[in-house]
């Protein structure tokens, strides 16, 4: 039963997770719940991990910190920031990240929107598959024209710098809207590729909004990381001149999701832009929190958090990569980065091979998952009226702990194969 309108109100829609969660809620599930296995979920598991740094468990507040933080953030947090990016990416370049290329935000979505609101009458490039919030995010504001850009899951999810050019001056893009490491694919720009990208975004001038929420989840080795990071910050040339944008927070390399506590990198004139429209959007975040975020920033905490991170998730990777190849589910690419494994349903009986089918079924099981089509991002439904080409994906995380990976994999073998034999069945 859909609920009333209300006169001046429009039916805004739950981004994918957000509907997830709520179909799971109706059957009885909540945060925590021992008898449910989240593979659905967004965020990293919050708890201790070995070897990691110990987790904040109390936070002071000053006197002060009762006032308002100020809308770019507190001035303290911004140059820590700055000099981390300058110790993991930039050391003996000659241009140096300050203070005055870092605009703190209350959370991943703020971060973005301040950017997205801030950008004018262009068009504006983003892929698919992608970040389910982009949707709503690029359909909201109207003074740009988001078009999408199809990657191929025959190559890998893989996009060619001649690709991204072509791209860039075919379609008149200004800028370009993309998540590395890729979610859902879990597809990693890095080392030559992700400098070409940068040098090609300052030939062209087009600006890279790089959402880099996961780049302290990579799992390949090799060059053009940092103890297994990846930033473009480490390719840009000029701090200012450069049209990079980087979007970062605690949320995921640091595992501190509830902090709501992010921010953007880039040229001044930029975090001017963003910090103006942050004035409006949303005032600002919490200002104890951001003080109590400022040791976090050291580059010896951040080292350590991703190691920890590496040793954990790598396993929990195997664990359900393992699983759903016993399934019969297939991978169209070895994660490379992220918490995520793209599940292609193809091969599935016809009652799993579609992905609301399969998490309709799943949650009978009390597993969670997040349906493929919601990473066809579709801005204002203007591709309204055909099916989605990812409805036989799912997205499935490893960001829980280990036990409930473990479990929620155990049980989605045995649905496949419940499903399998009924399909048999004379």
């Amino acid at each position: 039963m859909h609920a009333p309108e209300i006169p001046g109100f429009r039916p805004v829609p739950f981004t994918g997770v957000i509907y997830v969660m709520a179909e799971a809620q109706r059957l009885g599930y909540r945060y925590g719940h021992p008898d449910w296995c989240n593979l659905g979920q967004g965020m990293p598991e919050t708890g201790p991990l070995p070897g990691a740094p110990a987790r904040v468990e109390q936070v002071s507040i000053a006197l002060d910190d009762q006032e308002y933080a100020p809308v770019p953030g507190i001035t303290e947090l911004r140059k820590a920031v700055a000099e981390l990016y300058n110790q993991l990416y930039r050391q003996g370049k000659a241009s140096q990240y300050t203070e005055r290329n870092v605009c703190i935000c209350g959370g991943g979505r703020a971060s973005l929107t301040r950017a997205v609101a801030a950008l004018g009458e262009i068009n504006l490039g983003h892929f698919l598959p992608d970040y389910t919030a982009y949707e709503e995010l690029l359909d909201i504001f109207k003074l740009f024209s988001a078009i999408p850009i199809l990657l191929d899951s025959g190559r890998g999810y893989e996009f060619t710098v001649e690709e991204l050019r072509r791209e860039i001056t075919g379609r008149g893009l200004s800028a370009l809207l993309l998540s590395n490491p890729n979610n859902p694919t879990g597809r990693v720009l890095r080392a030559g590729e992700l400098e070409a990208w940068v040098a090609t975004a300052r030939e062209l001038q087009c600006t890279l909004l790089l959402d880099e929420f996961y780049s302290h989840y990579i799992w390949a080795d090799g060059a053009g990381t940092d103890d297994g990071m990846v930033s473009a910050a480490r390719y840009v040339d000029d701090v200012d001149k450069d049209p990079v944008v980087l979007f970062d927070g605690l949320t995921k390399n640091w595992r501190y999701p509830g902090w709501r506590c992010t921010w953007i990198v880039g040229p001044r004139a930029v975090i001017d832009a963003v910090s103006s429209t942050g004035s409006f959007l949303d005032g600002g975040g919490s200002k104890p929190l951001q003080r109590s975020a400022i040791p976090l920033l050291s580059p010896e905490v951040a080292r350590a958090e991703t190691a920890a991170i590496r040793a954990a998730f790598l396993r929990k990777k195997q664990i359900m990569q393992e699983g759903l190849a016993r399934a019969g589910i297939r991978l169209d690419l070895d994660p490379q980065g992220t918490f995520y494994c793209w599940a292609n349903l193809a091969q599935l009986p016809p009652s799993l091979s579609d992905g609301r089918s399969f998490f309709k079924a799943a949650l009978k099981e009390k597993v969670i998952c997040v349906p493929g089509e919601f990473f066809d991002i579709n801005p204002g439904k203007r591709r309204s009226g055909r099916p989605s080409r990812f409805r036989q994906y799912v997205r499935l995380s490893f960001g829980p702990d280990e036990a409930s990976v473990r479990e929620g994999v155990a049980r989605i073998e045995r649905m496949v194969a419940a499903h399998a034999g009924a399909a048999t069945a004379p």
